[in-house]
């Protein structure tokens, strides 16, 4: 079984190389089809992160950017950039 994924995760493409999952139970099928597409998306971030790692500047990661963790607030603060923060 393999899955291809995009740049942004969506998956495109599902093959089924053997008639085996014919045989899978319900349950057996969806966790073999979890499992490799979150292996793609795992691949396809790495990809993509080590692509975009050159153009981030020194004080965050593309990892921080693409797993959503990135604080717009501080990263400004880290650049040393004063921002008027709404929530203060």
């Amino acid at each position: 079984m393999g899955a291809k994924v995009n740049a942004t995760g969506e998956l495109v493409e599902l093959k089924f190389h053997t008639q085996a999952y014919r045989d899978m139970a319900p349950t057996e099928l969806a966790a073999a089809i979890t499992e490799v597409v979150n292996k793609a998306r795992s691949q396809m971030a790495e990809r993509v992160s080590k692509a975009y790692s050159p153009f981030m500047p020194d004080v965050t990661s593309a990892e921080e950017v693409m797993s959503g963790e990135l604080d717009p607030l501080k990263l400004l603060d880290r650049l040393g950039i004063p921002s008027e923060n709404p929530r203060h």
